[in-house]
């Protein structure tokens, strides 16, 4: 009887031990199951970064220290496409346009986005109907239709110079004079403020009516509480949109190579960044040094990048700080 009475424990907890193993086993099993059909519905993404991003990036820095014009293989030159770019002078020309273009236009494009979004935040009626048309812009803005249009707007005889003949003012053709050229373009970047006027828009609904509506009762206007409660709150909204327009306005190319029939003209005005990398790699089959200019503005986005996200612990505020 006492034997019978020691052993029992030992048999239950023999069970016990055995379902716990069979457990484990089978949650790993299915843990196993998951993870298998997890890469299945990963593979394609894994393909196509493989594939369309990480290959073509590793190619692109192979060729940037070699000469290779697309018909005979590649012949290494180390670091002589990088220390041509020195003396390129229509390097440098992009370099001033694109810079001159993304120092402009994101900028005036913010505003005017931000400008718009506070209108339509009041609560207007058809504000679906209004975020709609003005978020079309933002779709249509980099087609080649919209940047045809945009030559006929601003050629010699088009509608632009009409408006103003009207009121008895003769002007040339916009897109044909080198100092007004690219401002045409910056205009174009600002009409597509469509997709950060509707970010601005989702921010500016975030912000607590409460403290509004505290700072009215202390006798702040509306001028005040925008520009002490409202920009501070959406700074992070605005440091947002500025990273995502900058990295856009430095790879530009369909509204400058439409415009300007992938000239870069006149006098190079127009000449973005990649539109020369476009010309000299498949207009003048020197792939090796467009290869080496494309790593040239990889770096400088990067930079820029890094740049806006350190000055930003200065002048973004979080929720939570």
């Amino acid at each position: 009887m006492t034997l019978t009475m020691k052993r029992e424990p030992e048999a239950r907890t023999g069970t016990a031990e055995s379902t716990t193993t069979t457990g484990r086993k089978r949650r790993r099993a299915s843990h196993q199951r998951q993870g298998w059909v997890a890469h299945v519905f990963l593979l394609p993404w894994m393909l196509g970064m493989i594939a369309v991003t990480a290959g073509p990036l590793i190619a692109s820095a192979v060729l940037a220290f070699t000469d290779y014009d697309l018909l005979t293989a590649p012949s290494f030159v180390g670091f002589d496409n990088f220390t041509r770019m020195m003396g390129d002078e229509r390097f440098w020309a992009s370099a001033r346009v694109t810079g001159l273009y993304v120092l402009v236009s994101v900028p005036a494009q913010l505003a005017f986005a931000l400008f718009l979004a506070v209108i339509l935040d009041k609560g207007i009626r058809g504000l679906s109907l209004y975020r709609s048309a003005f978020y079309l812009p933002s779709l249509l803005g980099g087609s080649v239709a919209i940047a045809i249009l945009w030559r006929q707007l601003f050629g010699d005889a088009g509608l632009i110079n009409t408006v103003l003949g009207f009121f008895g003012i003769e002007a040339d053709s916009w897109l044909q004079n080198p100092a007004t050229a690219p401002w045409t373009l910056i205009i174009l970047n600002v009409w597509t403020f469509g997709s950060p006027m509707v970010i601005f828009l989702a921010g500016l609904r975030q912000v607590p009516d409460e403290l509004l509506e505290a700072a009215e009762v202390d006798g702040a206007g509306r001028v005040r509480r925008f520009w002490s409660i409202t920009i501070p709150l959406l700074t992070p909204i605005i440091f947002l949109n500025l990273i995502l327009q900058m990295i856009s306005a430095f790879q530009a190319f369909t509204q400058a190579h439409v415009v300007s029939g992938g000239t870069g003209g006149p006098l190079d005005s127009t000449l973005f960044y990649t539109l020369y990398i476009y010309q000299e790699g498949f207009v003048n089959f020197d792939m090796g040094y467009a290869a080496a200019m494309a790593w040239v503005l990889l770096i400088v986005i990067a930079i820029a990048t890094a740049g806006n996200f350190i000055l930003s612990r200065r002048w973004v505020h979080y929720g939570d700080e």
